[in-house]
């Protein structure tokens, strides 16, 4: 039989094509975006609690009253925001499905859908499947900074949706308020919508601030926040998240949602209720991936790549085109190959593959396996 894909450019993630490579070579993987280390013991203990108490059925559809409720205490402890648990918030089983659902939601076929260049890779097919046209905006380098000359100049009648990611996969730069307000005046007498990533929303370094995009009174009507609790406790293979959005975007994301997963791992949910109890488990983070970042950052600076240390998420950015024309894919690949590092090559992010020489290491992992990763990084010829 010939199936007409729906995705006809779409293959296997160079996520899952470094990490079997890594494998494959037993190299150190600092290539795809998950924690090298477990998650708090205490964590596995509580899931362990719930699920010898029968609490091992389907969950409620929006998720369980208890997190959700946790869920809009942590939003008002952190940013300040009052969030009514019943109609604002959902769990979802996964940032990924949440911003499907959110996707889904709103578009519908012919809208246009503003993405910032480069962008994670689920975005943009999120997007065509549900008829919408990606629209990709260059983001300024070499900090991958916001340009909104060139938002201002993207936006049309046709303009349904902007994406937004911060802090930034892959560069790990952090939005301003200067940001939030630019994009508050660009879209404050349209009809425009925003779906905003932010599921490295506790990760950020030298004092940076998250800033939610709930934290913006205009962009708070009209936006749906994507969080992930794999993310902020190191537990990404439980693929657990939520979406915080206005009661009316809610309701329409979650139409979506019931058909997609319906609900999320019911003992995960109140494990993670229990342990979202104590505010320190996600105020410590930036302290926590600050020193990750700070060491790898002190090895790359033996190295010859040129970077400027990240603002946020648990990604370092490197450059090397004063080295090498190699391009960045087969460089990732020669090095993972022969010194034993996987990385991603930073290409893939853009809507043109365009080749800015560019690699991206993920610094989540043991410090041991840094330290080993770095002096392979060190001893390399390019």
């Amino acid at each position: 039989m010939v199936i007409s894909s729906k995705l006809p450019k779409v293959g296997t993630t160079i996520f899952t094509v470094m990490s079997k490579l890594a494998s494959d070579c037993g190299a150190i993987n600092l290539s795809q975006g998950f924690p090298g280390f477990d998650c708090d013991p205490l964590l596995l203990e509580l899931v362990n609690k719930y699920m010898k108490a029968g609490f091992n059925q389907y969950a409620p559809m929006s998720g369980v009253p208890v997190l959700r409720e946790r869920i809009a205490e942590k939003t008002k402890l952190v940013h300040g925001v009052d969030l009514d648990s019943e109609s604002e918030v959902t769990v979802v089983s996964g940032a990924t499905e949440a911003l499907y659902a959110a996707v889904a939601a709103v578009v519908r076929k012919g809208d246009e859908v503003i993405l910032f260049d480069p962008a994670y890779d689920c975005y943009a097919p999120a997007v065509e499947l549900n008829g919408g046209i990606p629209v990709f905006v260059a983001l300024s380098l070499p900090d991958f900074s916001m340009n909104w000359e060139k938002v201002k100049a993207a936006i049309s009648k046709k303009t349904r949706l902007i994406m937004v990611n911060t802090p930034h996969n892959p560069s790990g730069y952090v939005w301003t308020q200067q940001d939030l307000d630019s994009l508050a005046e660009l879209v404050q007498d349209t009809d425009i919508l925003i779906v905003s990533d932010e599921v490295y929303e506790h990760i950020t370094f030298d004092g940076r601030v998250h800033l939610s995009l709930l934290t913006h009174p205009l962009l708070k009507e009209r936006t749906f926040v994507c969080g992930s609790f794999g993310k902020t406790f190191h537990v990404t293979g439980w693929k657990i998240g939520y979406c915080l959005a206005p009661a009316y975007l809610s309701a329409e994301f979650r139409k979506i949602h019931q058909f997609l997963t319906f609900s999320t791992a019911t003992p995960l949910q109140y494990a993670l209720a229990e342990y979202l109890s104590e505010p320190t488990r996600y105020f410590c983070l930036p302290d926590f991936y600050q020193k990750k970042r700070d060491l790898f950052c002190e090895g790359l600076s033996k190295t010859p790549f040129k970077f400027t240390p990240a603002q946020g998420s648990f990604f370092q950015m490197v450059s090397y085109g004063h080295l090498t024309r190699e391009s960045d894919y087969d460089l990732s690949v020669r090095l993972t190959k022969k010194i034993g590092v996987a990385s991603i090559p930073v290409s893939v992010f853009f809507s043109d593959k365009i080749d800015h020489k560019i690699l991206r290491f993920c610094f989540a992992k043991d410090d041991s396996e840094l330290n080993v990763a770095l002096d392979s990084l060190v001893e390399m010829k390019l």
